[in-house]
């Protein structure tokens, strides 16, 4: 009698299949470089900004009274918004914007950041002025080399 377990070959398990993340890795980098090349940069001229010498003077109309020309809105480098020395909160600016527009729907804003105040607290004037009705907008950057 022969033994049927003896003659039956016993293969080895094959080893489970490796997923290399080598040929994934290649393509993102070359994704990477792809659109880095292609890409443009951003201009940083999209917000459009009036440069002015130091000495030159910020407010191109006079202000009249309360109502009327020019409201022009400086950032200090802490971020807070300041008008004619006194500072405003984002809800005290969008009350007085809001009554400016009500007042002359074609106000004018001006706002100057200091070269120390951040992007954020500029960016979150803008929106206020924007919400509230404020279509006439303007940044001035100081600049103060002669």
């Amino acid at each position: 009698m022969t033994d049927d377990s003896a003659q039956l070959l016993h293969r080895p398990k094959r080893p489970k299949a490796l997923i290399s993340m080598v040929p994934m890795i290649d393509v993102m980098l070359i994704l990477l470089i792809f659109f880095m090349v292609t890409s443009t940069y951003i201009n940083l001229d999209m917000i459009p900004a009036l440069e002015r010498s130091a000495d030159a003077t910020a407010d191109p109309q006079p202000t009249q009274g309360d109502g009327g020309g020019v409201l022009m809105v400086r950032i200090g480098a802490d971020g807070t918004p300041t008008i004619r020395g006194q500072a405003y909160a984002q809800t005290d600016l969008e009350r007085l914007f809001a009554d400016r527009i009500r007042q002359d729907a074609n106000q004018q804003v001006l706002i100057l950041p200091s070269g120390s105040a951040n992007m954020q607290a500029l960016v979150s004037v803008m929106d206020t002025a924007t919400l509230s009705g404020v279509t006439q907008l303007q940044i001035v950057r100081l600049d103060a080399s002669p």
